[in-house]
């Protein structure tokens, strides 16, 4: 004959919660008809291994649907009250059944209840106003990002389009009066570049805080040590290849993160960023490197950025030792920053690879 399992209850404004202490239970079987749940199955319970089963004729109607999930030490079994209320008893009867009794571990009085749904409410509003911050904090994140990607861009286009139209027009004589021509919005440009370094030290952008340092400070040292406090270098043909190199890479380079502030891509562009830098890259260094071996001989001369030392010492110490440092340095920088690059492009088309497939 089945025998009639320990039974646990307790109850929330929506739902019924009973606790079977059937253990490693088998071939369960739960239904609920009316108000009436039926419960069969086996396992080893308070009898020992054996088939038990019971059924509970609840005060209030519920929903058909139950759900019920089997452990190694007990079924847990939930049932839908079909309107929300606090019952003052699970059964129609009032004398509840021998085998059915509170389950502590759930229990709670109806005012409890009541306090656990304040809570839950509370929490889920504090989750939705924080999410609604890191919201708003995304889209100004966002919007801050595209307008500096944005002038960048413009900036860059600018001196790019202008050094081409240039070229066309004057042919060689354009590449003399390049510094005359450009330098001030190329100032304001790597001037500004400088945030980039700022939003990858604190997390704005993902991306590395070295490579970023390294290519800003050197192209900066370029601009304002080498070209900008010397004005015999302001008419070498140097600086157009610079200046040009440095353009054309960031003409491609900064429209592409403008549609990554809304996650929108151009297939071209996204191929052209992580593609172009290969050749440019290395060829804008060697153009840097040149402007620097060139300008050794002036610091030489005019003694510029020396550094003074002791009669008993000597006269001073040329910046130029600084320069001839600086030159390994640089390709170093190119290492660092090259083996960064690929490592981005590689990782990007990768991604897209697996998307693909």
């Amino acid at each position: 004959m089945p025998l009639t399992p320990l039974v646990y209850w307790a109850q929330r404004h929506e739902d019924i919660y009973l606790r079977v202490e059937l253990t490693d239970a088998q071939n369960i079987d739960v239904s609920v008809n009316e108000k009436v749940l039926q419960f069969r199955g086996q396992g080893h319970g308070a009898k020992g291994q054996n088939e038990y089963e019971f059924s509970l004729e609840f005060l209030l109607p519920v929903k058909p649907e139950v759900s019920f999930k089997s452990t190694q030490r007990q079924v847990n079994i939930t049932v839908r009250k079909e309107q929300r209320g606090w019952w003052e008893r699970l059964t129609l009867q009032e004398r509840k059944p021998v085998f059915l009794a509170p389950d502590f571990d759930r229990w709670l009085d109806e005012s409890d209840a009541e306090m656990e749904i304040r809570e839950k409410e509370e929490k889920k509003n504090r989750l939705k106003a924080a999410r609604q911050t890191e919201e708003g904090f995304v889209s100004l994140k966002s919007g801050f990002l595209f307008v500096y990607n944005l002038v960048q861009f413009l900036g860059f286009s600018w001196i790019f389009v202008n050094m081409t139209v240039r070229l066309f027009i004057f042919g060689r004589d354009s590449l003399y009066d390049t510094f005359h021509t450009i330098s001030d919005v190329m100032f304001f440009c790597q001037i500004l570049a400088a945030v980039e370094v700022l939003n990858a030290a604190f997390g704005v952008v993902r991306t590395g805080v070295i490579p970023t340092l390294i290519q800003v400070v050197g192209r900066n040292f370029i601009l304002f040590i080498i070209f900008g406090s010397l004005e015999e270098m302001h008419n070498q043909p140097v600086v157009f290849f610079v200046f040009y190199l440095w353009s054309a890479i960031e003409i491609f380079r900064y429209p592409f993160y403008m549609l990554g502030c809304f996650n929108t891509e151009w297939k071209t562009l996204t191929w052209l960023r992580y593609t172009i830098w290969i050749p440019l890259y290395p060829l804008g260094v060697i153009a840097e490197a040149v402007a620097v071996i060139q300008s050794i001989s002036i610091f030489d001369q005019t003694k510029l950025f020396s550094i003074p030392l002791p009669k008993s010492l000597g006269t001073s110490v040329s910046f130029s030792y600084f320069l001839h440092i600086y030159l390994a340095l640089m390709f170093l920088g190119l290492f660092i920053n090259f083996r960064h690059l690929y490592k981005q492009r590689k990782r990007r088309f990768r991604t897209k690879k697996r998307k693909a497939n």
